[in-house]
């Protein structure tokens, strides 16, 4: 009998690889914990003093600029009679259950727990805010798991959202004495299920020849970020555009731009779009530097106003959940810029938020990562 076979036959490879349960830890990006001036407050310096959300500032002056200038005014902590921007904007987007973003995380996190069975404990963290990434990990260590997959609900790879999580989960785990078997899932941008399941929400609106046009907008992320990515420092925006995204290869195959442009190829395929009848484009920029191109804005002002489109449809494939981007950014903001320019309405396609069929979807993502064989789940 080889060696192998006596450890084959004494320790099977589920004995050998798991001797306790499994952790699996859902991440989204945060929210505040309440629509007040001092909970945004809160949430904003968290968010904005990550250094790979702002990037091109000096530790100091990140710290400086954010804490004592941005988050105080667009939280209205300077003044909480009167709240700034963002709280008005966190308090047109709250529900009766508060946080959209929370309220579907901890539906979802329930149900892919039951789903998973008893071998996994699952846990709900947001990057920035409650539940935080630290305390979830205290907790699945707590129960002497033998493994954790992170799984950040981002489709799409970005050094300040998936990236910072990465980095988030490995600087809590390096304080450890022992560290637990690691899964770190990266994107999801093209995958079946995911694209399903958006174009079916699509579908459910009625017939797709009721539109005028398509627009699939994804969060923005500036220029710098997307060229830092490219190590060959010669593709990204090479030649003053992102054309490189038109297929995935091996120098971008991270790259958050070219996996916005394969989920709108994905999406295109599946709903059997004609070319000419649709458009990509990146929302939601800051500041004075360039950001991945075209913009969301810019490209609306130019459908409405020298294209005639009067009903867009819009896709927000960057995100599963409602949030501000997508409730009050795009059927807010957006429509009342596109009523302005001659348009007559945009709808927005519902997020993935509590659908079944995105609970299944990340099941079986998540059966795959850890090395089960997928379940059939009906979609």
């Amino acid at each position: 009998m080889k060696t192998n076979e006596r450890a084959d036959r004494y320790f099977p490879m589920h004995v050998q690889k798991h001797f306790g349960k499994q952790g699996i830890l859902l991440v989204n990006l945060g929210t505040p914990d309440a629509p007040t001036p001092r909970a945004v407050n809160r949430y904003l310096s968290q968010f904005l003093t990550d250094p790979r959300v702002i990037d091109n500032l000096p530790g100091i002056s990140q710290q400086v600029l954010v804490r004592g200038i941005i988050a105080p005014i667009r939280s209205g902590i300077v003044n909480p009679f009167k709240p700034g921007g963002s709280t008005k904007l966190y308090q047109e987007l709250w529900t009766e259950n508060g946080s959209p973003l929370k309220y579907y995380g901890e539906i979802l996190t329930e149900a892919v727990a039951e789903k998973m069975g008893d071998d996994y404990i699952v846990r709900l963290a947001m990057r920035y805010q409650n539940p935080s990434i630290e305390e979830a990990i205290k907790e699945l260590l707590a129960e002497e798991v033998s493994s954790i997959t992170v799984f950040p609900l981002f489709p799409h790879y970005a050094s300040a959202s998936t990236g910072s999580v990465h980095e988030e989960v490995m600087r809590l785990l390096s304080k450890e004495q022992v560290i637990p078997n690691l899964n770190l899932i990266n994107s999801f941008y093209d995958h079946p299920d995911l694209i399903k399941v958006f174009a079916d929400n699509a579908r459910d609106l009625g017939d797709l020849d009721q539109w005028d046009h398509v627009l699939f907008s994804y969060h923005g992320l500036p220029q710098r970020h997307l060229k830092k990515g490219d190590r060959s420092g010669c593709h990204c925006y090479a030649d003053g555009t992102n054309s490189c995204c038109s297929s995935i290869q091996k120098v971008n195959q991270f790259c958050y731009s070219a996996q916005c442009h394969a989920t709108t190829r994905a999406l295109v395929a599946e709903l059997g779009l004609k070319e000419g009848t649709y458009s990509t484009s990146f929302q939601s920029r800051l500041g004075f530097d360039e950001w991945a191109k075209p913009y969301t804005i810019e490209t609306l002002e130019d459908l409405a106003k020298n294209k005639g489109v009067k009903r867009m449809l819009c896709f927000s494939p960057a995100f599963v959940s409602d949030c501000l981007e997508t409730t009050i950014e795009i059927s807010v903001e957006y429509q009342e810029e596109f009523i302005e320019w001659g348009g007559e309405h945009i709808q927005l396609v519902p997020s993935l938020n509590d659908d079944p069929r995105w609970i299944n979807a990340v099941v079986e993502m998540l059966r795959t990562e850890v090395g089960e064989p997928a379940a059939a789940q009906p979609l």
